[in-house]
Protein backbone atom coordinates (compact mmCIF):
# COMPACT_ATOMS: atom_id res chain seq x y z
CA UNK A 1 0.00 0.00 0.00
CA UNK A 2 2.95 1.90 1.16
CA UNK A 3 4.24 1.94 -2.70
CA UNK A 4 1.23 2.50 -4.20
CA UNK A 5 1.00 5.82 -2.43
CA UNK A 6 3.92 6.92 -3.23
CA UNK A 7 3.98 6.11 -6.68
CA UNK A 8 0.38 7.82 -7.48
CA UNK A 9 1.99 10.88 -5.27
CA UNK A 10 5.14 11.05 -7.71
CA UNK A 11 2.98 10.61 -10.64
CA UNK A 12 0.33 13.41 -9.68
CA UNK A 13 3.38 16.15 -9.05
CA UNK A 14 5.83 15.28 -11.92
CA UNK A 15 8.47 13.10 -9.62
CA UNK A 16 6.06 13.46 -8.77
CA UNK A 17 8.23 17.16 -2.66
CA UNK A 18 8.45 23.61 10.76
CA UNK A 19 6.11 25.40 12.87
CA UNK A 20 2.53 24.43 13.86
CA UNK A 21 1.42 28.07 14.48
CA UNK A 22 -0.08 30.96 12.30
CA UNK A 23 2.29 34.03 12.08
CA UNK A 24 0.93 37.28 12.28
CA UNK A 25 1.16 38.63 8.94
CA UNK A 26 4.27 41.41 8.25
CA UNK A 27 3.45 44.63 8.91
CA UNK A 28 2.75 46.55 5.32
CA UNK A 29 5.83 48.35 3.86
CA UNK A 30 5.45 52.09 2.40
CA UNK A 31 5.24 50.37 -1.05
CA UNK A 32 3.26 47.15 -0.80
CA UNK A 33 0.86 48.73 -3.21
CA UNK A 34 3.32 49.39 -5.45
CA UNK A 35 3.04 47.22 -8.97
CA UNK A 36 -0.35 46.23 -8.49
CA UNK A 37 -3.05 45.42 -9.30
CA UNK A 38 -1.44 42.98 -11.44
CA UNK A 39 -2.11 39.69 -13.39
CA UNK A 40 -0.96 36.82 -13.88
CA UNK A 41 -2.45 34.57 -16.53
CA UNK A 42 -6.26 34.08 -15.17
CA UNK A 43 -5.77 35.58 -11.89
CA UNK A 44 -5.99 39.53 -11.30
CA UNK A 45 -5.23 40.51 -7.61
CA UNK A 46 -5.60 44.15 -6.80
CA UNK A 47 -3.29 44.32 -3.61
CA UNK A 48 -0.07 42.55 -2.09
CA UNK A 49 -1.27 39.14 -0.96
CA UNK A 50 -0.71 39.40 3.36
CA UNK A 51 -2.09 36.11 3.86
CA UNK A 52 -0.91 33.53 1.83
CA UNK A 53 -1.93 29.44 2.37
CA UNK A 54 0.35 27.02 0.24
CA UNK A 55 -0.27 23.14 -0.66
CA UNK A 56 2.52 22.79 -2.81
CA UNK A 57 5.65 22.16 -1.17
CA UNK A 58 7.66 23.39 -4.41
CA UNK A 59 6.31 26.77 -4.13
CA UNK A 60 6.90 26.52 -0.20
CA UNK A 61 10.54 26.49 -1.15
CA UNK A 62 9.88 29.13 -4.00
CA UNK A 63 8.01 31.51 -2.10
CA UNK A 64 10.73 32.04 0.76
CA UNK A 65 13.74 32.20 -1.72
CA UNK A 66 12.11 34.74 -3.10
CA UNK A 67 11.93 36.97 0.02
CA UNK A 68 7.78 36.23 0.25
CA UNK A 69 8.02 33.81 3.11
CA UNK A 70 6.73 36.50 5.50
CA UNK A 71 3.47 36.55 4.01
CA UNK A 72 2.82 33.01 4.00
CA UNK A 73 1.00 31.83 6.81
CA UNK A 74 -0.13 28.03 6.49
CA UNK A 75 2.24 25.44 4.51
CA UNK A 76 0.65 22.13 3.48
CA UNK A 77 1.63 18.84 5.31
CA UNK A 78 4.54 17.99 3.13
CA UNK A 79 6.24 21.13 2.92
CA UNK A 80 9.27 19.97 4.73
CA UNK A 81 11.40 23.14 3.44
CA UNK A 82 12.15 25.46 4.54
CA UNK A 83 12.40 24.66 8.41
CA UNK A 84 10.58 27.94 9.31
CA UNK A 85 7.67 27.34 6.93
CA UNK A 86 4.54 27.47 8.91
CA UNK A 87 3.29 23.76 8.57
CA UNK A 88 0.08 22.90 9.08
CA UNK A 89 -1.72 19.64 9.01
CA UNK A 90 -3.41 20.76 5.48
CA UNK A 91 -3.26 18.73 2.23
CA UNK A 92 -2.09 18.93 -0.96
CA UNK A 93 -3.65 15.53 -1.70
CA UNK A 94 -6.81 15.58 0.13
CA UNK A 95 -7.56 19.62 -0.12
CA UNK A 96 -10.36 20.88 2.25
CA UNK A 97 -11.83 24.19 1.51
CA UNK A 98 -13.05 24.97 4.75
CA UNK A 99 -9.71 24.48 6.68
CA UNK A 100 -7.69 26.31 3.99
CA UNK A 101 -10.13 29.31 4.49
CA UNK A 102 -10.03 29.21 8.29
CA UNK A 103 -6.68 30.26 7.80
CA UNK A 104 -8.30 33.35 6.30
CA UNK A 105 -5.79 33.88 3.24
CA UNK A 106 -6.07 36.17 0.47
CA UNK A 107 -4.26 34.19 -1.97
CA UNK A 108 -3.30 30.35 -2.18
CA UNK A 109 -1.13 28.06 -4.11
CA UNK A 110 -1.47 24.49 -5.17
CA UNK A 111 -0.20 22.33 -7.33
CA UNK A 112 -2.67 20.57 -8.55
CA UNK A 113 -6.25 21.12 -8.78
CA UNK A 114 -7.53 17.99 -6.67
CA UNK A 115 -10.96 17.94 -6.01
CA UNK A 116 -11.66 20.87 -8.00
CA UNK A 117 -10.06 22.94 -5.12
CA UNK A 118 -9.72 25.51 -7.28
CA UNK A 119 -13.74 26.37 -8.16
CA UNK A 120 -14.21 25.72 -4.54
CA UNK A 121 -12.08 28.47 -3.32
CA UNK A 122 -13.09 30.75 -5.62
CA UNK A 123 -17.01 30.25 -4.44
CA UNK A 124 -15.58 31.39 -1.55
CA UNK A 125 -14.06 34.52 -2.76
CA UNK A 126 -10.38 33.85 -2.23
CA UNK A 127 -7.70 33.91 -5.30
CA UNK A 128 -6.12 30.77 -6.50
CA UNK A 129 -2.45 30.17 -8.30
CA UNK A 130 -1.65 26.78 -9.43
CA UNK A 131 2.05 25.96 -10.10
CA UNK A 132 1.70 22.71 -11.95
CA UNK A 133 4.43 20.06 -12.02
CA UNK A 134 7.19 21.64 -14.17
CA UNK A 135 7.86 19.68 -17.33
CA UNK A 136 11.16 22.28 -17.86
CA UNK A 137 13.65 24.15 -16.20
CA UNK A 138 11.90 27.12 -17.62
CA UNK A 139 9.02 26.14 -16.11
CA UNK A 140 10.29 26.54 -13.22
CA UNK A 141 12.05 30.09 -13.82
CA UNK A 142 7.73 31.07 -15.16
CA UNK A 143 6.85 30.22 -12.08
CA UNK A 144 9.23 31.98 -10.19
CA UNK A 145 8.68 34.98 -11.71
CA UNK A 146 4.77 34.68 -11.61
CA UNK A 147 4.82 33.93 -7.73
CA UNK A 148 7.63 37.16 -7.42
CA UNK A 149 5.01 38.96 -9.36
CA UNK A 150 1.62 37.82 -7.26
CA UNK A 151 3.68 38.76 -4.04
CA UNK A 152 5.18 42.10 -4.85
CA UNK A 153 8.46 40.81 -4.98
CA UNK A 154 9.65 40.04 -8.83
CA UNK A 155 12.45 41.58 -8.24
CA UNK A 156 13.70 39.27 -6.02
CA UNK A 157 12.63 36.18 -8.24
CA UNK A 158 14.14 37.26 -11.46
CA UNK A 159 17.21 37.77 -9.08
CA UNK A 160 16.28 33.57 -7.94
CA UNK A 161 15.85 32.97 -11.74
CA UNK A 162 19.44 34.50 -12.48
CA UNK A 163 21.22 32.88 -10.20
CA UNK A 164 19.88 29.46 -10.93
CA UNK A 165 20.17 29.97 -14.20
CA UNK A 166 23.89 30.71 -14.15
CA UNK A 167 24.64 27.93 -11.56
CA UNK A 168 23.40 25.41 -14.14
CA UNK A 169 24.57 26.73 -17.27
CA UNK A 170 28.28 26.78 -14.83
CA UNK A 171 27.73 23.12 -13.78
CA UNK A 172 27.28 21.66 -17.51
CA UNK A 173 30.22 23.76 -18.54
CA UNK A 174 32.25 21.89 -15.94
CA UNK A 175 31.29 18.29 -17.35
CA UNK A 176 33.80 16.61 -19.31
CA UNK A 177 33.63 15.31 -22.47
CA UNK A 178 33.86 11.70 -23.10
CA UNK A 179 33.98 9.20 -25.73
CA UNK A 180 31.13 7.38 -23.87
CA UNK A 181 28.26 8.41 -22.63
CA UNK A 182 27.51 6.80 -19.01
CA UNK A 183 24.83 5.33 -18.30
CA UNK A 184 21.98 5.58 -15.12
CA UNK A 185 19.48 4.45 -13.67
CA UNK A 186 16.68 6.55 -11.41
CA UNK A 187 14.99 4.81 -8.79
CA UNK A 188 11.81 6.65 -7.21
CA UNK A 189 10.99 3.26 -5.41
CA UNK A 190 12.03 -0.15 -4.63
CA UNK A 191 9.01 -1.47 -6.63
CA UNK A 192 11.65 -0.20 -9.44
CA UNK A 193 9.72 2.62 -10.85
CA UNK A 194 11.64 5.12 -12.17
CA UNK A 195 11.95 8.50 -14.91
CA UNK A 196 12.37 8.46 -18.48
CA UNK A 197 14.33 11.02 -20.41
CA UNK A 198 11.04 12.83 -21.00
CA UNK A 199 10.40 14.13 -17.94
CA UNK A 200 11.77 17.05 -15.79
CA UNK A 201 14.38 14.91 -14.12
CA UNK A 202 15.38 13.11 -17.06
CA UNK A 203 15.78 16.54 -18.90
CA UNK A 204 18.30 17.78 -15.75
CA UNK A 205 20.62 14.15 -16.99
CA UNK A 206 20.25 14.67 -20.84
CA UNK A 207 22.24 18.34 -20.33
CA UNK A 208 24.73 16.51 -18.11
CA UNK A 209 25.83 13.81 -20.97
CA UNK A 210 23.91 10.93 -18.78
CA UNK A 211 22.00 8.19 -20.91
CA UNK A 212 18.94 7.01 -19.52
CA UNK A 213 18.63 2.67 -19.53
CA UNK A 214 14.79 3.37 -19.09
CA UNK A 215 14.77 4.81 -22.31
CA UNK A 216 16.06 1.94 -24.13
CA UNK A 217 12.50 -0.12 -22.79
CA UNK A 218 10.65 1.57 -25.97
CA UNK A 219 7.57 2.52 -23.93
CA UNK A 220 4.51 4.44 -24.55
CA UNK A 221 1.26 5.58 -23.03
CA UNK A 222 -0.04 8.31 -20.71
CA UNK A 223 3.01 7.22 -17.93
CA UNK A 224 5.50 6.16 -20.26
CA UNK A 225 7.51 9.01 -18.03
CA UNK A 226 7.48 7.05 -15.16
CA UNK A 227 7.23 3.36 -15.96
CA UNK A 228 7.81 0.26 -13.74
CA UNK A 229 11.16 -1.31 -15.02
CA UNK A 230 12.13 -5.37 -13.92
CA UNK A 231 15.38 -6.35 -11.79
CA UNK A 232 15.59 -8.68 -15.14
CA UNK A 233 15.51 -5.49 -17.52
CA UNK A 234 17.76 -3.42 -15.50
CA UNK A 235 20.30 -6.23 -14.76
CA UNK A 236 20.65 -6.78 -18.57
CA UNK A 237 21.01 -3.06 -19.02
CA UNK A 238 23.54 -2.72 -16.43
CA UNK A 239 23.81 1.20 -15.51
CA UNK A 240 27.14 2.89 -14.72
CA UNK A 241 25.39 4.66 -12.26
CA UNK A 242 22.21 3.90 -9.88
CA UNK A 243 20.18 7.20 -8.29
CA UNK A 244 18.00 6.49 -5.43
CA UNK A 245 15.19 8.91 -4.92
CA UNK A 246 13.85 6.24 -1.94
CA UNK A 247 16.14 6.97 0.57
CA UNK A 248 13.62 8.93 3.23
CA UNK A 249 10.28 7.48 2.01
CA UNK A 250 11.25 3.98 1.80
CA UNK A 251 14.79 3.22 3.66
CA UNK A 252 17.08 2.53 0.57
CA UNK A 253 20.70 2.44 0.49
CA UNK A 254 23.87 1.21 -1.60
CA UNK A 255 23.63 -1.45 1.06
CA UNK A 256 19.82 -2.63 0.18
CA UNK A 257 20.71 -2.34 -3.59
CA UNK A 258 23.72 -4.32 -3.02
CA UNK A 259 21.47 -7.09 -1.35
CA UNK A 260 18.95 -7.15 -4.11
CA UNK A 261 19.24 -10.47 -5.49
CA UNK A 262 21.17 -10.77 -9.19
CA UNK A 263 22.03 -7.08 -8.51
CA UNK A 264 25.52 -7.51 -7.71
CA UNK A 265 27.35 -8.14 -11.12
CA UNK A 266 25.62 -4.54 -12.42
CA UNK A 267 28.67 -2.16 -12.83
CA UNK A 268 27.38 0.84 -10.51
CA UNK A 269 26.90 -1.64 -7.50
CA UNK A 270 30.14 -3.34 -8.48
CA UNK A 271 32.01 0.18 -9.02
CA UNK A 272 29.88 1.70 -5.79
CA UNK A 273 28.60 4.29 -7.94
CA UNK A 274 25.25 4.01 -5.98
CA UNK A 275 24.40 8.11 -5.01
CA UNK A 276 21.67 8.29 -2.18
CA UNK A 277 19.42 11.23 -2.94
CA UNK A 278 17.99 13.54 -0.70
CA UNK A 279 13.88 12.59 -2.11
CA UNK A 280 12.91 16.01 -1.62
CA UNK A 281 15.29 17.67 -3.08
CA UNK A 282 15.18 15.23 -6.10
CA UNK A 283 11.12 15.43 -6.34
CA UNK A 284 10.86 19.57 -6.30
CA UNK A 285 11.56 21.75 -9.44
CA UNK A 286 12.38 25.01 -7.10
CA UNK A 287 15.58 26.91 -5.99
CA UNK A 288 17.49 23.71 -5.10
CA UNK A 289 16.89 21.84 -8.59
CA UNK A 290 20.75 23.09 -8.50
CA UNK A 291 21.99 21.30 -5.63
CA UNK A 292 20.66 17.83 -7.10
CA UNK A 293 22.02 18.82 -10.48
CA UNK A 294 25.57 19.58 -9.01
CA UNK A 295 25.26 15.91 -6.76
CA UNK A 296 24.36 14.46 -10.36
CA UNK A 297 27.30 15.90 -11.74
CA UNK A 298 29.78 15.13 -9.62
CA UNK A 299 29.12 11.53 -9.70
CA UNK A 300 29.64 11.37 -13.06
CA UNK A 301 32.59 12.58 -13.00
CA UNK A 302 33.61 9.65 -11.00
CA UNK A 303 32.84 7.75 -13.94
CA UNK A 304 36.08 7.34 -15.95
Amino acid sequence: MILRVRVAAVLVVGVLIGSCGTPAPETPRPDDTAGFPVTVGPLTLDERPARIVVLAPTATEMLFAIGAGGQVVAVDDQSTHPPEAPRSDLSGFQPNAEAIAAHEPDLVVISSDINQIANQLDTLGIPVYQAGPARTLDDSYTQLDDLGRLTGHAAEAGNVVTRMRDDIAGIVADVPERREEPTYYYELDQALYTVTGTTFIGALFDRLGLVNVADRAGLQGTNAGYPQLSAEFLIDADPDLIFLADTKCCGQSADTVKARPGWSGITAVRTDRIVALDDDIASRWGPRVVELVRTIADAAGEVG
